[in-house]
């Protein structure tokens, strides 16, 4: 039974605190500490072996951290702690299904082991957008209302925490759209939500605060506005190409770099109003696109000092 001590609105939904989690020779999770509000929208960022996945797991009850605590909902999830099993809703990366029965009977089936009624299978297809395919074999569903079926089997039973491990990730642009005004109702609904996503415009549409993981820790955690704001990467402002020379462009006011990239010529620049200014005066502003920072820009900088050093040579890198 949940007491009113597990349920405090003053307690967050996961507290994790100074975790580490070793496999061999390499540190997965290196001290990592963490708090998740309830009905928090939380973000884990980080290039593929970064330790989001550890992580999640940790908190799942699905591995034992080496050392540190880990309390879920006011639980601790290790040993596996099956009172916490209803409370919470999982989808990871390779998701199980009833292969040999419908989209229906496999989320009734799941319904039935959180002791959740038939109706709810129904109410949750309609919900990821997969009722014209609930008399569908699993094994028949592409791959990506297979994972829309995934993302289902974790909401079925309407857990109040819910961890989503790149959950947009085989699905195509509309129905990645069609799951953002899903998450966003459950997020209304009060549901904690921790999800994981290479999807860095996806992160910064949904979430109050993501945590970047560089090596095993931590290496910012803070709203997306604030991080892109704190960062002061420099905003962009595209031309058509010829339109004005690069050497040109360089010596105009405010701006700090000019390359062309892509068939445009690329201005970069901490103050975007007084290079429109300046460009309107030579060439007038038709054609003229602005980009201002964005999440990405300050994943890009925190993450690839890594990247480089886990870098190897090509055979061309070699040759040159």
């Amino acid at each position: 039974m949940t007491t009113d001590s597990t349920r405090s609105p003053g307690s967050p939904a996961i507290s994790v605190q100074d975790v580490t989690k070793r496999y061999g020779d390499r540190q997965a999770v290196a001290g990592v500490s963490l708090d998740v509000r309830r009905g928090e929208f939380l973000g884990l960022l980080g290039p593929n072996g970064a330790g989001k996945t550890t992580l999640i797991e940790i908190m799942e009850g699905l591995r034992e951290a080496d050392s540190g605590t880990v309390r879920v909902l006011g639980q601790s999830p290790w040993p596996r702690n099956t009172a916490l099993l209803p409370r919470i809703g999982v989808q990871t990366q390779a998701s199980a299904f009833f292969v040999r029965q419908t989209a229906r009977e496999h989320l009734v089936t799941v319904a039935g082991l959180y002791r959740a009624e038939p109706a709810a299978a129904d109410r949750t297809l309609a919900l990821v957008g997969l009722t014209e395919q609930r008399d569908v074999l699993v094994e028949n569903l592409s791959g990506g209302q297979r994972q829309r079926l995934a993302i289902a089997s974790a909401l079925v039973h309407g857990p109040e925490l819910i961890f989503l491990d790149e959950p947009t990730a085989a699905l195509d642009p509309q129905a990645r759209r069609d799951l953002w005004e899903v998450l966003r109702t459950l997020k209304g609904e009060g549901r904690t939500i921790v999800y994981t996503t290479h999807h860095l415009d996806e992160a910064e549409a949904l979430c109050d605060r993501v945590a970047i993981l560089v090596a095993g820790r931590i290496a910012a955690l803070d709203s997306p506005h604030q991080l892109v704001t704190a960062a002061g990467a420099p905003s962009r402002l595209l031309l058509p190409a010829g339109r004005i020379d690069v050497e040109r462009a360089a010596g105009l006011p405010g701006v700090d770099r000019a390359s062309v990239q892509g068939g445009s010529l690329v201005l970069e620049t901490a103050s975007p109003g007084r290079v429109l200014q300046a460009v309107d005066a030579l060439t007038g502003l038709d054609g003229v696109l602005t980009r201002t920072a964005t999440l990405e820009d300050v994943y890009l900088e925190l993450t690839g000092a890594a990247h480089a050093s886990d870098h190897t040579p090509t055979a061309t890198e070699y040759q040159a």
